[in-house]
Formats: structure tokens, C-alpha cells, sequence
């Protein structure tokens, strides 16, 4: 059951009465949101390449146990470094990440804890255990397994990674539209665990998701390769590794273009403010154009200029019919309506580079036979390995800015969530964390760089292939 809080529950009052007595509440709260911010965008600089890379480690092993071609073997362990790497990274983010719902969000965590940490408990106990378990496993058994349990347990790993994020964006999926639920004792109290799980808000919210994941692995895959095939190195590894990269970044480029205008629609349905500041609607219409490019003026409620207005094509997106009328923003209260130039930039960024990713692998696949003969394209695809991560931060951007004020959408404001401590103390949380992830993020990439510019090495270092395997290749 889905419901809508009317009046703040009991445990969030206290907020609405501290923010009178003075003005540094709203000080905690800007903090707060400024040092989650900071977490989750940092966080998700290591989570999707884990979710992509995971699985064409995966591929790549699993070739090598069909085909017994010892180069998918040294494919599966070079890569497999370096997801190794970016995994133990995103754990120790991910771990921070959530605490803070209990340092700087306690209010929120009493009043929908219930619902929002049971998601989260499942996914600890559940998908965590398999994937550090089988990681480990993967790590430490390329001598004592057999060919075939040890690719099982890479792929166990890529599963299980997979799972974790379901488990997370369905629980932010629930922030974004609460359903299966009741309030109950003064706090949210969850009545049906299929209803979460099952909402199409979180199907599309995870499809959505873990295919920018792998267009972002292919990018890096494809990034790397042409870095050594500029330079000659390793030809023959590196061409299948690019080509790998490039059909999975290509199915998946398509793949987003698709779910994105899907979940377009679903946002269109459940959140309607956040659909009219993403594409910076200020008037309600039926046959409602849509500007390619405007300036939101939020203080006069329009746009300074528009360029490229296409009717109806809003309402042909937004509902697949041409007359079907949009919300704009003007039909919602100025306290209900999200930031609309930092949600609408934000969109227009992550729309934008969709287009670039089919574009680029689209010509690489026309390209992939001959690469050498392509070194400006190459150079291209070097460049281009930080354009997937924008494009994924400029989604999460619209995703959490657009869904403001709500920290749960029409159930609980932000400002309602925020922990009753002191502006000192979340000040010095925040410069704590900024100190942190900068020394992590700079050890992180100078170790990806590191290794990746390393390369496999020669093949005479590699361990030798099991019996099996080793016959198979001779014969």
C-alpha cells in the first residue's frame, strides 16, 4: 500500500522546531547534502566499471575454458587486475556511504528504516557475502581449481555484483516513488517486500542503471586497448580486447537509448515536477513542444530563449500520444518544485553523450577489422574513457537533484531527514571526507594507470594452462 504523509510524523516535528528557533539548521542540511553528495557521486566512480568489468572478465575466462586459447586467459587476468582494484575501492566508499544514514540522516532512517533498511540489509548479507567470497575464491585459485569452477566462480562474482545493485536502486528506487508501505506508530512500515521489489520504478531504475554500467566498461576496455594499439603493443591481445569492449558498448549505447525513453515515461507518471525541470516546461499543455536547447530564468518562471521547438514531441515522449497534456512546472508550488537548470543541464549532458557512445562505437564496428589503419580514431577512443563516467554522474545529477525537496517523494522532505547535530560537527565530517576520498581517488587511479599501462606482460609469465585446457588448444 502506498500512502502520502499529510502532516509531519511525530519524530520529524523536532526538525520544523529547531529550524525555527534558528537559522543553523539549514546550515546542517546544506552540509549534509553537500557531504552525501560527495559520497555517492565518488562512490559511483567505481561502481559501474565493477558491474560491466566483472562480466567481461567473465566472457573473456569463459572463452578461454571453451576454446583453451591461452591469450583469454592472460585478457581474463589483466583486466581482472584491474577490476580487482576498482572493486576493493568501491567497497570502502560503499561502506562510508552508508553509515552517514546514521550520522547525518538519523530522522530519515527512524522514520523509513523499516522499508529502506531492509533493502539495504538484504544486500549485505545476501549479494556482498557472494561477491567478496567468490572474488576471493577467483583471486586465489587460478593454481587449484579446475578451469571450469574457476571461471563459474568469476561469473558468480559478476551475478552477485549484479544483485547488489538491484538491491540498492530498488531502495532508491522506493525514495523516488514509495509503494508498499503503511504509517504506522508514526513512521513508514513496510507491508509487502514483492511490491518494492517487483515496482516497475525499480525494474527500469536497474535496467536503466547497469547499462550505462557495461557501456561504461566497454569505453574502458576499448580506451585502454587503443592506448597499447597506438603504441603497438600486444596486437593481437589488445584488437580482441577492443573488439570485446566494442560490441559490448555497442549493444548496451542502443540498450540506454531505449530504457532512458522508458524511464522518461515512468518519471512522466510518478514524478511530474521532475520531468518539467528536466526539460524546463514551465506551462501546462496538451501537445506539449520540446526545446532542444533553453536558459531556465527561475526567478520570472521561463525560459530566456529556446532553440528547436518540436510540438508535440513532449507529449509524444513523455506519453506516446500527441495530445496528451504535461504538467509544467507553474501547476506546482515553488517549495514542491525541484532546482530546474542544475536537473535540466544535467539531463541534456547525459542525453547528449548517449548519442556520442552509439555514434563512436557504431564507427568502430564499421572500423573494428582494420584499428591500426585508424589512429585518429583510436587517439578518440583513448580520450573518451571519462565521457561514460560524466554521462553516469550527470544521470544520478537528474536522478536525486530532480527528486528534490522530497528525500521520499511526496512523503518526506529533506529538510525534515537531517540529523539534529551541531554545524561544526557536520563541517568537519565534510572536510573529513573530501580529505579521504581525494587520497583514495588519487591512489585508485594512479594504480589503475599503473597496471593498465603495464599491460599483460609476456606471455611466458603467465601460468600454464591446465592439462585439460592445454590439449585442447593443441588439438
Amino acid at each position: 500500500m502506498s500512502a502520502r504523509r499529510k502532516e509531519p510524523a511525530d519524530g520529524v516535528r523536532e526538525a520544523g522546531i529547531l529550524r525555527r528557533k534558528g537559522t543553523w539548521l539549514m546550515d546542517v542540511l546544506l552540509i549534509s547534502r553537500l557531504q552525501f553528495a560527495a559520497a555517492a557521486l565518488f562512490h559511483f566512480l567505481f561502481v559501474p566499471l565493477t558491474l560491466g568489468l566483472s562480466i567481461l572478465v567473465a566472457i573473456m575466462e569463459t572463452l578461454w575454458v571453451r576454446a583453451g586459447d591461452e591469450q583469454y586467459r592472460r585478457m581474463a587476468r589483466f583486466w581482472g587486475r584491474l577490476f580487482v582494484i576498482n572493486f576493493a575501492l568501491g567497497v570502502v566508499t560503499g561502506i562510508t556511504l552508508e553509515f552517514q544514514f546514521g550520522t547525518n540522516w538519523s530522522r530519515y532512517s527512524a522514520y523509513v528504516g523499516d522499508v529502506f533498511g531492509s533493502l539495504l540489509a538484504i544486500e549485505a548479507t545476501l549479494a556482498f557475502f557472494l561477491e567478496s567470497t567468490f572474488l576471493g575464491v577467483w583471486i586465489f585459485g587460478w593454481r587449484v581449481l579446475s578451469p571450469r569452477l574457476h571461471a563459474l566462480s568469476i561469473w558468480i562474482v559478476a551475478a552477485a555484483s549484479n544483485l547488489s545493485a538491484y538491491w540498492i536502486l530498488t531502495a532508491n528506487a522506493w525514495m523516488q516513488h514509495p509503494v508498499g508501505f503503511a504509517i504506522r506508530n508514526g513512521r513508514a512500515e513496510l507491508t509487502s517486500l514483492f511490491e518494492v521489489l517487483a515496482q516497475r520504478t525499480a525494474i527500469l531504475s536497474f535496467l536503466h542503471t547497469v547499462g550505462g554500467a557495461y557501456t561504461l566498461a566497454g569505453f574502458f576496455v576499448m580506451g585502454i586497448s587503443a592506448w597499447h594499439l597506438l603504441r603497438g603493443n600486444e596486437r593481437s591481445f589488445f584488437t580482441k580486447s577492443f573488439r570485446m569492449g566494442l560490441a559490448f558498448a555497442l549493444i548496451f549505447s542502443i540498450w540506454e537509448l531505449a530504457l532512458g525513453h522508458l524511464s522518461g515515461m515512468e518519471v512522466a507518471k510518478t514524478q511530474p515536477a521532475k520531468l518539467a525541470a528536466m526539460e524546463s516546461f514551465w506551462e501546462s499543455k496538451a501537445g506539449a513542444p520540446l526545446a532542444l536547447l533553453a536558459f531556465p530564468d527561475e526567478k520570472n518562471e521561463r525560459n530566456c530563449f529556446e532553440f528547436g521547438e518540436m510540438p508535440p514531441l513532449l507529449s509524444v515522449l513523455a506519453y506516446g500520444r500527441a495530445d496528451a497534456e504535461v504538467k509544467g512546472l507553474q501547476d506546482f508550488p515553488r517549495d514542491e518544485r525541484p532546482p530546474v537548470a542544475p536537473t535540466y543541464l544535467a539531463f541534456r549532458v547525459m542525453f547528449g553523450l548517449g548519442l556520442v557512445f552509439i555514434a563512436l562505437t557504431a564507427v568502430g564496428w564499421i572500423w573494428r577489422r582494420n584499428l591500426e589503419a585508424r589512429p585518429r580514431y583510436l587517439r578518440l577512443m583513448t580520450w573518451s574513457i571519462p565521457l561514460p563516467y560524466i554521462a553516469l554522474q550527470a544521470g544520478w545529477i537528474v536522478t536525486e537533484i530532480g527528486r528534490q525537496p522530497w528525500i521520499v517523494y511526496g512523503l518526506m522532505r529533506t529538510s525534515e531527514a537531517v540529523s539534529p547535530i551541531t554545524t561544526t560537527q557536520a563541517g568537519t565530517s565534510l572536510a573529513a571526507f573530501v580529505l579521504v576520498y581525494t587520497i583514495l581517488g588519487i591512489a585508485d587511479f594512479y594504480l589503475l594507470a599503473k597496471y593498465a599501462r603495464r599491460g599483460p606482460g609476456p606471455a611466458s609469465r603467465t601460468l600454464s594452462a591446465p592439462p585439460a585446457v592445454a590439449d585442447k588448444a593443441r588439438a
